[in-house]
């Protein structure tokens, strides 16, 4: 039986990446400061640690013959409105997870395979309309926010680090991804899953307030493809940086128009300064596609599921209060 450790095994998809790798036949370890929000974790074993110690990664790291795959997903992140005020906190936090988790990874006897969780952040802001661009034109590197750089740092570190004592390492770029268990309130959560809550707290027939003008352009990866092209990178012989996502584009009254056609409520938008972020990016998923990968849910079909879930929970929330 072959044993993976999940960092950030208590997150939205480092939770659901353990019930993935549970039904191929692994034995998980999950770590994390918390433990996941939403349902009991898939994990046969959890630790509840702080990945920001050395002593603690080394802890995550040892047992009996050694893991197969580690998966490094433990993260402080947060959307838009959490990428300028948060920036000190994610520059810091982050790299101190990653610098001792790779470090202790590779000096093990038995090299894991390591997968690391990078992001689309790491490419600059690009108008709308641009030319698809590689994995490879992210430099020269202009990121518009600190956890890009992050990102773009500890990728340059893993593969350093791979190189130099010999563990195979796999790194993904995740596109924006929603679905069941993702954050949908507190600061932290993502475009899709505001607006869903915003849609499902609005009255029939009255309106909601959404950042910006909506015309930025995004692409949204529903979860169950995120962890199909995360097995599919994993099992191949990729060693390069790799965009895994959608490129299925929509502006985000585009989106906030979706939301609320699955939601079958009447509302209007009305747009208000707020964090936007970039305008558009534009990415090749040429790289994933070679795997056999390909995105199965479209934005319509993956909402109908993700809508529902967090209309439930507001449901929930608000009864507690009443």
């Amino acid at each position: 039986m072959k044993k993976a450790l999940i960092c950030g095994a208590g997150g939205f998809i480092g939770s659901h990446l353990a019930h993935t790798l549970k039904k191929e036949g692994y034995w998980v370890r999950g770590v994390d400061i918390k433990k996941p929000a939403y349902s009991k974790t898939a994990c046969d074993k959890f630790l509840l640690l702080d990945l920001r110690s050395r002593a603690n990664c080394k802890k995550a790291l040892t047992i009996h013959k050694g893991f197969d795959e580690v998966y490094q997903l433990a993260a402080d992140r947060g959307g838009a409105g959490y990428m300028i005020p948060g920036a000190c906190d994610m520059m810091e936090n982050n790299v101190l997870i990653n610098a001792y988790m790779i470090s202790e990874a590779a000096k093990l006897k038995k090299k894991p395979k390591f997968f690391f969780s990078s992001s689309v952040c790491v490419y600059r802001d690009m108008p709308i309309g641009a030319r698809r661009i590689a994995e490879k034109d992210a430099y020269p590197a202009f990121p518009d926010n600190e956890y890009g750089w992050e990102k773009l740092y500890t990728e340059r570190m893993l593969t350093v680090f791979g190189k130099r004592y010999g563990m195979p390492i796999r790194i993904a770029r995740f596109h924006t991804t929603y679905g069941p268990e993702a954050e949908w309130e507190g600061g932290r959560e993502k475009a899709a899953d505001a607006l869903c809550r915003k849609v499902a707290m609005a009255k029939n027939e009255t309106f909601i307030e959404v950042w910006g003008n909506g015309k930025a352009v995004r692409a949204f990866t529903y979860i169950d493809d995120l962890l199909h092209g995360i097995r599919a990178l994993m099992k191949s012989h990729i060693s390069e940086p790799t965009n895994i996502g959608s490129a299925e584009y929509v502006t985000v009254k585009q989106l906030t128009d979706t939301i609320i056609a699955v939601s079958g409520k009447k509302l209007k938008i009305k747009f208000v300064p707020g964090a936007v972020g970039v305008r558009a990016r534009n990415f090749s998923n040429k790289q994933i596609y070679s795997t056999g990968w390909h995105p199965k849910y479209s934005l319509r079909q993956g909402l109908a599921i993700h809508y529902p879930w967090v209309a439930k929970q507001v449901e929930k929330k608000y009864e507690k209060r009443t």
